[in-house]
């Protein structure tokens, strides 16, 4: 799989993205990382070998997702297909959906399921003619719905109803679609969570704030207490070599910190028990 390989990836700009490029760039294939800025690709491209090309790449453009597939197309040979297409992009809104901006709802479902099925569309001839492969990034909690992260958690199990649809569909033409579940993973998407948040409160009615405030609070502290617990997005990044290089990948994979218990308290616990935990552990 790797010598001459091309493979794109998605928001590669930092975190679980970042690190699939720099570790299949080292693995010798040919990574096209897709970033929104051309000063970061530069910085991208100076870690890794001659081999790595970044793409500008902001997955709710058409205008930049047919600019990579041309760019893709002319440096790895147009006959030559994709072996890889990695989803990685993506956003996380937070709030209470009560008071949530529909256009941050909207921008939202955009990135995390409109782009990421729009990028799969346009790259599938090329997947298609190597036979190449789709990895989809998501979260453990796609099935386990927090409060104040429901626009998230939405994105995230939309996606995984599409990952499973689209694996059934393209399976005669051996293309296979897998589907990555981390847990609590280090990434930059923490910090610019909370700056959303903090943004998405400050604009918030007073009604709103006197509703929640104490919850948000709570809430903040909680999940601080988890990403004490994160691992590395390199955890991650190995999974995606082995979706990539395994002879039968399997169809989804769980990697991190407490990624499982997510499903688990999803599948076998009632959920007017998980509704009193959740309510107890906020101080509802």
């Amino acid at each position: 799989m790797h010598s001459g390989n091309s493979v794109l990836i998605t928001g590669a700009s930092t975190g679980i993205g970042k690190a699939c490029a720099l570790l299949l760039d080292r693995l010798g294939y040919q990574v096209f990382a897709g970033v929104r800025k051309a000063q970061i690709g530069q910085g991208l491209e100076a870690e890794a070998s001659e081999r790595l090309t970044s793409v500008i790449l902001d997955i709710t453009r058409p205008e930049q997702i047919a600019g990579a597939v041309e760019t893709v197309k002319e440096a790895s040979g147009a006959n030559k297909g994709l072996a890889g297409l990695v989803n990685n992009a993506g956003i996380a809104v937070a709030g209470p959906i009560e008071f949530l901006p529909i256009a941050d709802l909207r921008r939202q479902l955009e990135v995390n399921v409109i782009g990421q099925i729009a990028v799969t569309q346009a790259f599938l001839p090329l997947l298609r003619r190597s036979h190449g492969r789709i990895v989809n990034i998501s979260s453990a909690i796609n099935r386990f719905a927090l409060p104040f992260l429901g626009a998230y958690c939405a994105s995230k199990f939309t996606m995984q109803i599409l990952t499973d649809s689209l694996r059934r569909e393209l399976a005669p033409w051996n293309i296979h679609v897998s589907i990555i579940e981390p847990g609590v993973i280090e990434t930059p998407i923490w910090d610019k969570s909370y700056a959303a948040a903090d943004a998405i409160g400050a604009g918030l009615p007073p009604r709103a704030k006197e509703l929640y405030a104490e919850f948000f609070s709570t809430g903040r502290g909680f999940i601080e207490k988890f990403r004490r617990r994160a691992v590395s997005p390199e955890a991650v990044a190995k999974t995606v070599r082995r979706c990539l290089e395994t002879r039968r990948p399997k169809s989804r994979y769980i990697v991190g910190s407490g990624a499982r218990l997510p499903k688990l308290i999803a599948t076998f616990v009632p959920d007017r028990l998980v509704d009193w935990g959740v309510r107890k552990v906020l101080k509802f």
